[in-house]
C-alpha cells in the first residue's frame, strides 16, 4: 500500500497538467497582469531585434508587443518546468516500486512516460477550444523530462 503513494505524485501532477490544457489560451493569457503590475518597457529596446518564427507565426515585440513577447516565452519556459517535475516524479515512483534498481533503465522509463503523457497533452489540447496542438511543444516537453533525466543521472553519480 505504500508503494501506491508513490505513483499519487506523478498522478496528481498529471491531472494538473490536464486541467490547465483544458483552459482556453484567453483564460490563462498573463498579458493583462503583466501590463498592469510589471513594467516591462526597460526590456523593450533589449528585446526589439530578437526576431523568430514559431508554429507558423512570427514572434517578436513588434508582432506581440513586449508583455506578449515574455508571455511566449514563460508559456513556453513552463512546458520545459513542467515536464522536468513530471519526469523527476515518474523516476521517483519507479524507484521507490520497482524491483529494478538501475538508474539508467528508470530515467530511461520515467523519461519515456513523461513524452507519452506530453504527446497526449497534446492530442487532448487540440479538443479545447481556442488551442491547437503543436509538435514542437512535446519537444520542449521531451526537453524538459531530458533534462531531469541527467540531472538524476548526474546527481546519482556524485552521490557514489
Amino acid at each position: 500500500m505504500k508503494k501506491i503513494i508513490y505513483w499519487m505524485f506523478p498522478i496528481l501532477w498529471m491531472g494538473i497538467i490536464y486541467y490547465s490544457s483544458e483552459q482556453p489560451y484567453q483564460d490563462q493569457d498573463i498579458r493583462p497582469f503583466l501590463s498592469q503590475y510589471v513594467d516591462l518597457s526597460i526590456l523593450e529596446p533589449l528585446l526589439q531585434s530578437i526576431s523568430f518564427t514559431y508554429h507558423q507565426s512570427v514572434v517578436s515585440v513588434d508582432q506581440l508587443g513586449v508583455e506578449g513577447f515574455v508571455e511566449f516565452f514563460v508559456r513556453k519556459g513552463a512546458h520545459v518546468g513542467v515536464f522536468f517535475i513530471l519526469s523527476s516524479l515518474f523516476y521517483l515512483a519507479f524507484k521507490k516500486t520497482w524491483m529494478y534498481k538501475n538508474v539508467i533503465l528508470l530515467t530511461f522509463f520515467a523519461f519515456f512516460a513523461t513524452l507519452l503523457y506530453a504527446i497526449f497533452d497534446e492530442w487532448h489540447q487540440g479538443l479545447t477550444p481556442n488551442r491547437t496542438p503543436y509538435a514542437g511543444d512535446v519537444i520542449l516537453d521531451g526537453t524538459g523530462a531530458l533534462i531531469a533525466v541527467l540531472v538524476i543521472i548526474i546527481v546519482n553519480k556524485l552521490r557514489k
